[in-house]
């Protein structure tokens, strides 16, 4: 048995009315534009490459290494500065070359690998190291010979109950104590929210 339904009448085609001149380039003026962002934002991808560093470090205090020609400011955490002192049992004591020493301890002559992508003001790159199973970052923190900086909470609370390192006795903030030399750089953690402000600023930079 064979279905038939009733047919309507067909629609007739009638062209489209081709577009105006104006029309045409505002098109293709859009096309240049989003084309233009695509090629800027690939441009700005290659900020965001992790760089690694590795090799036989250069302590320079107690939260920068050098590797090879690369500087590496430790991400996360902040040491004192290698001039700081601190107080312990009523007197000052240096205690930002104990926080070289104890990063030094800790490398103890192995080979040093880092890797970031951000970098500081000064074109330092923002590292994560180790020295073969060792994260220096955060053994640095444990070990009471450096605060946290955006990262690394937990660690510092452990060594602050332990009474370790920097924690046994007074001692300024290493953000305080460059805040109040005027020949020291005032610096920004590196959380979060600095990684994401880092990556916005270099989509829309445009030098």
């Amino acid at each position: 048995m064979s279905r038939s339904w009733p047919r309507g009448p067909r629609r007739r085609y009638v062209p489209r009315p081709p577009r105006s001149l104006w029309r045409r380039l505002l098109d293709y003026g859009l096309t240049a534009v989003l084309l233009g962002l695509f090629i800027l934002v690939a441009a700005r991808l290659d900020r965001f490459e992790t760089r690694k560093e590795q090799g036989t470090a250069i302590v320079n205090d107690g939260d920068s290494i050098t590797l090879g020609a690369e500087r590496i400011r430790m991400r996360g955490i902040d040491a004192p500065e290698y001039t700081q002192t601190c107080r312990k049992g009523g007197a000052d004591y240096p205690c930002g070359k104990l926080a070289r020493q104890s990063l030094a301890r800790l490398i103890a002559n192995r080979q040093v690998s880092c890797s970031g992508w951000q970098r500081d003001r000064y074109g330092r790159l923002l590292g994560d190291c180790k020295a073969g199973d060792t994260d220096l970052n955060r053994a640095q923190v444990q070990a009471g010979w450096a605060v946290a900086f955006g990262d690394f909470e937990t660690e510092e609370a452990t060594a602050r109950a332990a009474k370790v390192g920097i924690w046994a006795g007074y001692f300024d903030e290493p953000q305080d104590w460059r805040d109040s030399h005027h020949d020291q750089p005032v610096e920004r953690t590196h959380g979060a929210l600095a990684s994401l402000g880092d990556a916005l600023r270099e989509l829309v930079r445009f030098w």
